[in-house]
């Protein structure tokens, strides 16, 4: 028997949710603006609570890890290992692209799809991003990349592509109608999503490092002054 709770926060959407032997048992979600901070550990507390568990009741924490927003991540982190210092428990971390995959897969492929692109924005037209398998292998590094009209033009050649995440529909609508056989879904990653890859890392005792555990933010975070409004 396995005991897992799951912490997503790297987009606008905050949610977090429980598993038992293999099933995911009580959930929670919300896409209030900046309130991951206020509802994360609202969020954990009330599934525990609503299980009869405690921390101590579960067998590992698994946190999205990124890439993200710099706050997101580094509030779902710091909750994680709350959690694993508090009940003595393990950690492990999945890759947002991986969530958004594995979102793409359940929710069913088109019929001779080649593969999966999950991706997250980084504003403007930037984004996080990497191509998976249609069972869910990544096939190439995870990367910042900037939009244009012939991004992913090969990858696209080869057959039905699946875009996935919050980036979808600006790269839908950058593209227009030159690839109409592509199939663009626009959501944020869920904590469900991460059941099948937590369970995989947690069956291989693949666990994190509670004390050194950073998230992945691809991109180093730099702090800027807000312009004078006056």
């Amino acid at each position: 028997m396995s005991r897992l709770i799951f912490i997503e926060t790297s987009t606008s959407l905050c949610s977090a949710a429980l598993s038992e032997n293999d099933r995911i048992v009580t959930v929670r979600r919300s896409s209030e603006p900046r309130a991951h901070a206020s509802l994360t550990a609202v969020f954990v507390k009330e599934m525990l609570d609503e299980a009869g568990w405690t921390v101590r009741d579960l067998d590992a924490v698994c946190v999205s890890k990124g890439p993200g927003s710099y706050t997101g991540l580094r509030v779902g982190v710091s909750t994680a290992k709350g959690l694993c210092f508090g009940g003595g428990v393990p950690l492990i971390s999945v890759d947002t692209l991986e969530i958004l995959t594995h979102q793409a897969i359940e929710a069913g492929l088109p019929e001779g799809c080649k593969a999966i692109l999950p991706m997250v924005d980084a504003r403007r037209m930037e984004v996080y991003t990497a191509p998976y398998s249609p069972t869910g292998e990544r096939l190439g590094d995870i990367a910042p990349v900037v939009l244009d009209s012939n991004s992913f033009a090969d990858l696209f050649a080869s057959g039905p592509v699946v875009v996935i995440g919050d980036a979808a529909e600006k790269f839908a609508n950058l593209l227009g109608q030159g690839v109409s056989t592509q199939q663009f879904v626009q959501c944020c990653p869920e904590a469900t999503a991460m059941l099948v890859p937590a369970m995989a890392k947690f069956a291989k005792k693949e666990f994190e490092d509670v004390a050194y555990f950073e998230p992945f933010y691809l991109k180093q975070f730099i702090a800027t002054t807000p312009k004078k409004l006056f």
